[in-house]
């Protein structure tokens, strides 16, 4: 088994936001995942007016989740062996290549549809090969004392951009056209390998490989798993988040139907509920952010977020409109980024930087899968007793299996 060795030092930095390398790469990811917003918005709008079927338009959705199922582990093991900067870089700029294609295809007459979908493959793939490199590289960004800091902010901008991205990018397409959505999501591609390059190389980055010793790609990615596995702490957190993201998202899916078809909400409200969970996200991730180091007890407190989630969720069920409802919700959305980010904190801290490739591969190939199989699961059951009936037993489930893992998670637990 290859040696780990621990990461070099680099001067002090005096904050987060001083670092001059997190702050390009901050703004090289919420400039790339913008762009991402205008993209899907453009794309599905175009295979519904091309083709008039939103079976197709689930394609684009499915080809995205099994090109994540079946690359995740791949890709978190080429994150670990290449220099994870340039893997992003040329993921970005691949992407402002094949992205520039899928605008140029759409711009055209008589496009097949088959064409756009093996483009939007490619580009997914790339996608697949620069997700754990980012997420692996942002200890060797801020060091092990800014992990908390990092996450915490890279969740206030990722939920702040999908809440104003898609509002931004649905304007874009009504006043320009997808072609020109689409082109601008390329674009930002660009812009963001341009900012990485811009980085310069990672202050805590681990020595190359050249300097370490050289293991086979099956050595490696074997041994991804049995880190996973033989060490309980991030077994129990790779168990953990994806049935959290199970529960929750197929549970959120029920009370936008209940919005609909038994609390009959405005499109007023019905907004607002919409905004509640990403913007109780977003003040959940900025409470981690201002406390960063001094929060105590982290594992403790993820795992007691997720026992909460269930019994309001249960609340909610009961409630006989949508306005008394969006507090709770607004509840459930910061005892979702504290179960969430404050586990993606810790996964960091535990696991040695030269394997977290591998963990946030197979942990995002797990998170992929289980929100769909969840939201095909909850529709089947809402639409045969009710969304009302569904979320009570989601909300006691997601109780049982909260409290389940507090009692036997031992090691989440106590981890502080």
């Amino acid at each position: 088994m290859p040696e780990h060795r621990p990461l070099q030092p680099a001067p002090k930095e005096a904050g987060l936001w001083r670092n001059r390398t997190f702050r390009t790469v901050f703004a090289s990811y919420s400039l790339s995942l913008l762009g991402n917003t205008f993209h899907s918005i453009a794309l599905n709008l175009w295979v519904l007016q091309t083709t008039g079927s939103a079976k197709l338009m689930s394609l684009v959705l499915i080809t995205h989740l099994v090109i994540s199922m079946l690359f995740g582990s791949i890709a978190g093991t080429v994150a670990d062996r290449v220099n994870r900067r340039q893997l992003m870089i040329a993921a970005d700029l691949f992407r402002f290549l094949i992205v520039g294609g899928i605008a140029l295809c759409m711009a055209l007459p008589d496009t097949p549809f088959f064409l756009i979908l093996a483009l939007t493959a490619i580009v997914a793939l790339a996608g697949a090969f620069r997700g754990p490199a980012f997420q692996a590289s942002l200890i060797e960004i801020v060091g092990k004392s800014g992990v908390s800091g990092a996450v915490a902010a890279i969740s206030v901008s990722d939920n702040l951009i999908r809440i104003a991205g898609y509002a931004a990018g649905g304007t874009a397409v009504a006043l320009f056209g997808g072609v020109f959505a689409v082109a601008l999501d390329a674009s930002t591609f660009l812009v963001s390998g341009m900012l990485l390059l811009f980085a310069g190389r990672f202050p805590y980055a681990a020595p190359e490989r050249q300097e370490r010793e050289k293991t086979s790609f099956r050595a490696d990615f074997a041994e991804g798993f049995r880190v996973v596995w033989n060490n309980r702490f991030v077994r129990g957190a790779v168990m953990l988040l994806p049935l959290v993201m199970f529960f929750f998202l197929s549970t959120f899916m029920l009370i936008q139907v209940m919005a609909v078809q038994v609390w009959q909400a405005s499109p007023l409200i019905f907004g607002l509920l919409e905004a509640c969970i990403p913007l109780g996200y977003v003040v959940g991730s900025i409470i981690i952010m201002r406390f960063d180091n001094r929060l105590r007890h982290r594992g403790k407190l993820a795992l007691i977020s997720i026992v909460l989630m269930g019994p309001l969720f249960t609340a909610i069920s009961f409630i006989g409109s949508a306005a008394p409802a969006l507090p709770l919700i607004g509840l459930v959305g910061v005892l979702f980024s504290f179960s969430t980010t404050i586990l993606f904190i810790l996964i960091r801290v535990a696991v040695a930087p030269s394997l977290q490739g591998r963990v946030f591969g197979l942990l995002g190939t797990l998170t992929s899968v289980a929100p769909p199989v969840g939201l095909a699961v909850f529709s089947a059951l809402s639409d045969q007793f009710g969304p009302a009936v569904i979320m009570t037993y989601s909300g006691i489930a997601m109780l049982i299996a909260g409290t389940a893992a507090f009692i036997g998670l031992r090691s989440m637990r106590e981890y502080n």
